[in-house]
């Protein structure tokens, strides 16, 4: 059973009108977070403990796979329906895609130099490779902004929110539960307690409660007390005992 992390969002135009389904909002804060989060674990490497070392370049080449996957992704789900309805409007970011394909195929090599390196020079690649993430992030961070405001104005003018919603289930079909659980784990710690109940409102109401149940247990351990006290009060479930929020 696929798990639907329904990063749609709600969100309101920068002119004020009424909310619209956002097809990016959720996946790019969770894209936000993970790449912050690997960003800080490689400045802080301790390149001479082995199972750290192993574990960082690991999580790098695990981000490397991600941002492959999401590409794949927008590429044929977003980018065909932008271009169904305005040939070319995907143009500009579509060529953006390939050159972060070839960023991250770099990525990938640096994180081999830096595992084959040994002493200083392990110390100096792991340097390199921070400074080379920064900078594939900082791009990233633009892009995704691109595609939050011109490729969205593009999807609103086009498509109603139902035929959005449809899209968007279409895409989660085609995913594994296991990459659904992934970016569930990101996506529901860095939305906002109403982004969060809106998605997991929703697998309550939907989805079976196994999976309900195993979208808890990956996002519990990285909420404070405070925020998974609010979420469990949205979806009625009760709190878990011992646990006080403060």
């Amino acid at each position: 059973m696929k798990i639907d992390t329904n990063e749609m969002a709600k969100v309101e135009h920068a002119t004020g009108t009424a909310p619209r389904v956002d097809l990016y909002s959720g996946i790019h804060k969770a894209l936000r977070a993970l790449m912050a989060d690997i960003l800080v674990a490689v400045g802080r490497m301790d390149p001479e403990d082995e199972s750290e070392f192993d574990w960082v370049s690991s999580r790098v080449l695990q981000l490397a796979e991600v941002c492959t996957s999401h590409l794949m992704h927008e590429n044929e789900f977003v980018h065909g329906a932008m271009e169904a309805c305005q040939p070319g409007s995907s143009e500009r970011i579509a060529h953006e895609h390939l050159e972060h394909g070839d960023a991250i195929a770099r990525l990938k090599g640096a994180v081999q130099q830096m595992r084959a390196s040994q002493g200083e020079l392990r110390a100096r690649a792991g340097l390199a490779l921070y400074r080379q993430l920064a900078l594939f992030i900082a791009h990233n961070f633009e892009h995704m902004h691109t595609e939050e405001t011109e490729h969205n104005r593009i999807l609103w003018a086009h498509y109603s929110d139902d035929e959005l919603m449809a899209l968007h289930a279409r895409l989660v079909a085609s995913l594994p539960p296991e990459e659904n659980l992934f970016a569930l784990r990101w996506m529901i710690p860095a939305t906002t307690p109403v982004e969060r109940l809106q998605v997991l409102g929703d697998m309550q109401a939907h989805a079976p409660a196994p999976a309900f149940a195993a979208a808890l247990d990956v996002v519990q351990p990285h909420l404070d007390l405070r925020g998974w006290g609010k979420l469990t009060r949205g979806l009625n479930l009760a709190p878990v005992a011992g646990l006080v929020e403060v």
